[in-house]
């Protein structure tokens, strides 16, 4: 047994609260190292004659990364209290795992056991139910619709006559989105991400000149509360995009510092390194990245921090807003953002907080900060294996693996899944212009585990590369749509709203592939039922046995045969299967 793999630590992804007296445990073991785990547990004080009185649960192996295994179990503890240790089986040992260490056999005082002193149902991760059962849909408002012409911008292009580049406008306002909201209930979206509708000068809107003010060529105070009084009648729920991290180089406090240098009242809202205050490639002053246009803000300071908290709740209790994504989220401290979520909470307590975080988000998962981060790893490895393939599906799965058992359950049925942005290339143009294979992303996309976003555009077929490529206008006319693209979105999403199982209800196990690129998936269960999403990434027809003696019902497929227990799909099909317990 290969003890030097081992792990456990009773915080985090190991151990999270389910409810006030339920703990999930999960333990790290070296892959096919170990035959069977057990679970010593009890409360910490109840001894007779001495010695202290546990039970012992098996626990069940439920995933894999290539690396390592991970076992999982869920613990009652009648008392809110418990400590517990692991008891390990291979081919050819046994011990016992405790947080003191290794043992031949199981120590007979709590005191040696991982501890977790008392199971405060305040601890539990609270994020905003609605989310489970929330399809989202990315605007970036400029490109979406033009409502409104008489508000446009100086020199406005006709509507997608020409690309999209980093210094052109269209038009884009809200009247276009309120015109456009029966195409996302068509679809079934019933929520909106918004990138920001702060007056900028730019057409992306990340360069903020003022917090507390619509950009005009958006429209007015009214024009926004019509639409998200709109959203709201239709069940749609609305996100803006904060850019709390830097502001515009137009920002007025900034342009005081440039005018006025150490003499302004508002030198220590940033980060200035000298005087006077210079632009160019490598900024006195700290920017996002070297961006001289974008001056980083000092969250620590004290009328910084005043500011962007009454930002945060201006738009709840003005507009009635239901989420605020936060734009480099990882880049600002994390005492601010504490502050930002008690802030904001208060005001709307069931308001959603996503940070944009690319990596591991733990740090800021832990209760006190956001909801949920978005989901780039899921992005890169969906995209790796279908789009790229620059992995196998094996390697898939042991990757997906790894990202979901990185965080408590609690914490990935809230997290925002995505694969495409105004960041990155179109999905479709990723996907060399396949249908089959666009289709599979959406597939993965609109069953996993977590909330789904879709980029505007992406459900009709739009392409293009990265950045200003990714933003061009939205087209209009359905002759130039991909409608079975469209068809597909439509009816994965009546999927998942009707069966709860495909919206964060239950248990998701991975379906390794037995071969490098072969059939893979997840099993999504629950006590009673089990769906079962399968697909195949290679240029061949590939078997799966599914468990024998269940009835099964296809849900949805596409190159998707049964015969008995035996699936055949086609190359680049899926299935989605349900059967019963």
């Amino acid at each position: 047994m290969e003890k030097t793999a081992i792990f456990h630590r009773p915080t985090d992804s190991f151990a999270f609260l389910l409810d006030d007296r339920t703990l999930q445990l999960r333990l790290k073991t070296k892959k096919n190292d170990v035959t069977s785990v057990s679970l010593i547990f009890g409360d910490p004080y109840i001894w007779r004659n001495g010695e202290w009185q546990f039970s012992k649960m098996p626990m069940n192996l439920v995933g894999n990364d290539g690396l390592h295994d991970y076992w999982e179990t869920e613990a009652f503890a009648a008392t809110k209290r418990l400590r517990y240790g692991f008891q390990l089986t291979s081919l050819t040992e046994e011990t016992i795992y405790t947080e003191k260490g290794f043992f031949d056999s199981i120590p007979t005082d709590s005191d040696y056991y991982f501890c977790f002193p008392y199971l405060h149902e305040n601890e539990l991760f609270q994020a905003p139910q609605w989310v489970k059962d929330t399809v989202w849909y990315q605007i970036f408002p400029e490109r979406f619709g033009n409502g409104n012409p008489s508000i446009n911008p100086k020199n406005t292009k006709a509507w997608g006559s020409e690309p999209p580049a980093v210094n052109n406008f269209f038009g884009g306002d809200f009247a276009g989105v309120t015109a456009h909201l029966d195409h996302l209930t068509d679809i079934g979206v019933n929520g909106i991400y918004f990138t920001p509708v702060f007056e900028a000068s730019s057409n992306h809107k990340y360069d903020t000149i003022d917090y507390m003010e619509i950009d005009p060529q958006f429209g007015d105070a009214d024009a926004l509360k019509e639409l998200i009084t709109q959203c709201h009648s239709r069940g749609i729920k609305v996100m803006l995009d904060a850019v709390f991290n830097h502001s515009g180089y137009y920002f007025p406090p900034f342009q005081d510092v440039l005018k006025n240098g150490e003499s302004s009242p508002y030198k220590d809202w940033f980060h200035i390194h000298s005087f006077p205050v210079l632009g160019g490639e490598k900024p006195n002053y700290e920017a996002f990245g070297f961006v001289d246009s974008m001056p980083k803000l000092n969250t620590a300071n004290p009328e910084v921090k005043k500011y962007l908290l009454e930002v945060g709740i201006y738009w709840i209790n003005e507009f009635d807003i239901d989420g605020w994504r936060l734009d480099v989220a990882n880049e600002v401290d994390q005492p601010f953002w504490r502050e930002f979520r008690k802030t904001v909470k208060e005001a709307k307590p069931d308001v959603y907080i996503l940070g944009e975080i690319w990596h591991d988000s733990m740090p800021w998962l832990r209760g006190d900060q956001f909801d949920a981060v978005m989901n780039y790893p899921f992005k890169t490895n969906v995209l790796n294996l279908l789009a790229k393939n620059s992995i196998n599906s094996k390697q898939f799965a042991e990757n997906m693996s790894k990202v979901y058992y990185s965080y408590p359950k609690t914490v990935f049925d809230f997290t925002f899944n995505l694969v495409g942005s105004h960041d990155t290339a179109r999905i479709l143009t990723e996907c060399n212009d396949n249908i089959n294979i666009t289709k599979q992303v959406f597939t993965i996309l609109l069953t996993f585990m977590g909330t789904p976003c879709i980029y505007y555009g992406d459900e009709i077929g739009l392409t293009g590369g990265q950045d200003p490529g990714c933003r061009e206008c939205m087209d209009w006319d359905e002759n130039n749509h991909q409608l079975k693209l469209k068809n597909h979105i439509q009816t994965l999403i009546a999927l998942r709203t009707k069966e709860k199982l495909l919206a964060n209800e239950g248990s998701i196990t991975f379906v390794h592939p037995t071969e490098a690129n072969g059939i893979f998936g997840y099993k999504k269960h629950n006590a009673t039922k089990t769906i079962i999403v399968l697909l195949n990434p290679s240029s061949d027809e590939q078997q799966y046995a599914l468990d024998r003696d269940q009835k099964y019902n296809i849900l949805y497929s596409s190159g998707l045969v049964i015969e008995g227990s035996n699936v055949s799909i086609s190359r680049e099909g899926f299935g989605i299967i349900e059967y019963n317990l």
